[in-house]
């Protein structure tokens, strides 16, 4: 692996963006559904027996203890966190020096005390990845505050190494699971012609994709296999053009699926992760810049690992022929794709390399460690070399343990290898599980609303004779709607109704506050629903009766004239899904007390003090503002803010070449003339010229290619 200078800045500014995102989209949505009066208050999920603090924060590690102790109440201190996050979050993204460890710290305690609280609405897998990912950053950041250098330390390669495990995890993980979950559209290959229009929250092109023919969704669900099984393998590859190819592989599947759902920073975030497999020459070719380290290899080396690239790809495509039996169709103008091997015979691939797979990061990860520890020993200076080595091995130690922790949750794809995990590492596991350091993946695991897309619509009434549907803004409801872009938006609550669509009502109970405080009017959760409330149906009165039906969602199709239709979606009713109730009703007044939704305690004094008046304050002006509007909005100003940021010192670093130029030329142009020779010295002089020209060089170099002496001082 060659620098990773570029790519740590670019990952750490990626990382930056998405705690924003994770933070400004969370902090809209806390009234409704962590409120005093949201669907599940966070102050329910601490108690405060009076035990210590530390006590406390041992049984459940999140700040929001720290509330009372500031005179705040929980959904204060939240949108306080919250807020305190984006802020953090946002700075980081404009200034280099705040891409620190201290900065990454605060942000990842910040966001594990959102998520102890947030229940379901926050227990999704993302979560848990930038839980994850948000910790390596402390190990992969530099300590810019405390030391005030960004330079490229000797153990970074090691720790940024971590971030290509946990990518390799996520993507093996999620491409096994599609198929030793035995879900028959994954091993049919017809996922995807359900995938589109049964996604939580689809997006228009979804519609377009949706319409591809048969054979090409196949081919689609084979190519997805290949990309997220055995290219993953490529990411420990010594060979540069295979991480670079498996890189761009990654990404084509991440953008597609951008472009056709709404998943929020997800997708983001595992570009993000990417970047682990990029080195400094390769950014550089995307700069259109000159590398500046040599290239000593020779041509017969640079062939042959060419040859073996080749080779490899070769290998790829005639195994992927061979696993999913690749014909051309010339009757139909396509390729016929099936599934060539059985669930048993995957099962015992799986049980063949899932240790093998272990031991190629185990020999991955030595190498760096190795290679890193050669580059301490290669400082000159006792001091700086000893300091050095000091910071491998405590960051070595770290990243070997990170590394061994995670094989825990890496192995749960398969039964046999897990439970050959040393024990002393599982209790290791056990004991920081609840901070969320390392978790599994395993994302599409099973295909569902292959008979039609489920989904729960709300209905309310002042008569119950007449109903008015109550549409949501985001998930599907109104069939002329256009599906929406919301990324990197999560409407938390639109999710969890996809969820509920897929049970019953008692297996979501949150979905029985949803109908209570629905009755009562309550606006924060309204907001939910719609940012504009006079969209609302029953924004003027509450409505007096709430049933809600399941209906069967389908995208339609194109008209036979190959005109597109004046609708998204077709619909046929389903079932009923919560009986028809009022304030008061029986079944009503049952399920809150069976879920203990209804708050029995006394009323809780709300805080009001100067903290607690901002907040009110800041929440009235951004009340309202439709959250993607909001987000984009601040990921457009940082971006362009520090692209400016950059051509300014592009300009200014042009212009000290420039001026380094002039002063060369001028110089060359006095020793020709011979006007030097009446000081005496020219050849001293013209020496001077040239360390001018050397010191303009090192001002031009960018803040990571400092030498490791800058970095320590």
């Amino acid at each position: 692996m060659g620098d990773i200078i570029l790519p740590r800045r670019m990952f750490l500014w990626c990382m930056a963006v998405i705690y924003m995102v994770a933070f400004v989209s969370l902090y809209v949505q806390i009234p409704g559904l962590y409120g005093n009066e949201g669907l599940l208050p966070a102050r329910w999920q601490l108690r405060y027996s009076g035990k210590p603090l530390l006590e406390q924060l041992l049984s459940s590690p999140t700040l929001l203890w720290l509330g009372p102790r500031l005179g705040l109440d929980t959904h204060t201190a939240m949108e306080l966190l919250c807020l305190i996050g984006a802020a953090l979050s946002l700075a980081a993204t404009l200034v280099e020096a705040l891409r620190d460890s201290v900065v990454f710290f605060c942000l990842w305690a910040l966001y594990l005390s959102m998520y102890q609280v947030g229940q379901v609405f926050l227990y999704f897998q993302w979560d848990n990845l930038l839980l994850e990912t948000g910790f390596l950053c402390i190990l992969v950041a530099p300590l810019t505050l405390v030391r005030g250098s960004r330079g490229i330390r000797q153990h970074d390669c090691v720790t940024f190494w971590l971030i290509r495990w946990l990518l390799f995890r996520l993507m093996f993980a999620s491409g096994v699971v599609k198929l030793t979950s035995r879900c028959p559209t994954w091993w049919g290959l017809t996922a995807l012609t359900y995938h589109y229009e049964t996604q939580c929250i689809p997006t228009p092109l979804a519609w377009f994709a949706h319409q591809l023919p048969v054979w090409w969704q196949k081919l689609s669900v084979a190519a997805t296999f290949v990309i997220e099984i055995p290219v993953p393998l490529l990411f420990f590859s010594p060979l540069r053009g295979l991480r670079l190819g498996a890189f761009y592989l990654q990404v084509l599947l991440q953008v597609l699926i951008i472009l056709s759902g709404n998943y929020n920073f997800f997708n983001l975030l595992t570009l993000t992760l990417c970047l682990s497999l990029l080195d400094d020459q390769h950014v550089h070719f995307w700069l259109r810049k000159a590398d500046k380290t040599s290239d000593n290899d020779s041509k017969l080396w640079s062939r042959l690992c060419n040859l073996l690239e080749l080779v490899v790809w070769a290998l790829m495509i005639v195994g992927t022929i061979v696993c999913f039996d690749l014909q051309l169709d010339s009757s139909k103008n396509g390729i016929t794709t099936r599934t060539a091997f059985t669930y048993h015979q995957f099962n015992h691939f799986l049980k063949t390399v899932t240790i093998p797979c272990i031991w190629i990061g185990v020999l991955s990860f030595t190498w760096e460690m190795v290679t890193s520890m050669f580059r301490c020993a290669c400082v000159s200076g006792f001091l700086r070399r000893f300091w050095g080595t000091v910071q491998w091995t405590i960051f070595g130690a770290a990243a070997a343990s990170m590394f061994a922790v995670s094989l825990v949750p890496f192995t749960f794809i398969e039964y046999d290898s897990n439970a050959r995990i040393w024990p002393g590492i599982r209790r290791a596991y056990e004991s920081v599980d609840r901070y969320q350091l390392v978790n599994s993946y395993g994302l599409f695991r099973r295909m569902t609303g292959v008979g039609g897309r489920p989904e729960v619509v709300i209905e309310g009434s002042n008569d119950g004779t007449t109903w008015t549907e109550i549409e949501f803004m985001y998930k599907p409801g109104n069939l002329s709607a256009s599906p929406p872009v919301v990324t990197p938006h999560q409407p938390r609550l639109d999710w969890q109704m996809w969820f509920a669509a897929l049970g019953t009502h008692t297996q979501a109970p949150w979905f029985t506050s949803l109908m209570y405080k629905l009755l009562q009017g309550k606006k924060d959760v309204i907001e939910l629903i719609q940012t504009d409330v006079s969209r609302y149906p029953f924004h003027q009165q509450p409505p007096t009766y709430l049933r809600a039906h399941r209906y069967r969602y389908w995208f339609t199709e194109t008209n036979a004239d190959g005109s597109y239709p004046q609708r998204w979606w077709r619909r046929v009713y389903d079932e009923e899904f919560y009986p028809i109730v009022h304030l008061g009703h029986t079944f009503l007044e049952g399920m809150l007390n069976q879920y203990g939704l209804k708050d029995k305690s006394a009323p809780r004094r709300v805080s009001n003090n100067t903290v607690a008046r901002a907040m009110q304050w800041l929440r009235s002006q951004v009340r309202g503002v439709p959250t993607p509007t909001l987000i984009w909005t601040l990921i457009a100003c940082s971006t362009t803010f520090c692209l400016l940021q950059g051509l300014r010192k592009g300009s200014k670093t042009g212009h000290i070449k420039l001026a380094n130029e002039a002063t060369i030329r001028e110089h060359t142009e006095k020793v020709a003339d011979g006007s030097l020779d009446e000081c005496g010295k020219p050849d001293e002089q013209q020496s001077e010229g040239e360390e001018e020209e050397d010191e303009g060089e090192e001002k031009d170099t960018i803040t990571d290619d400092e030498d490791d002496e800058g970095e320590d001082r």
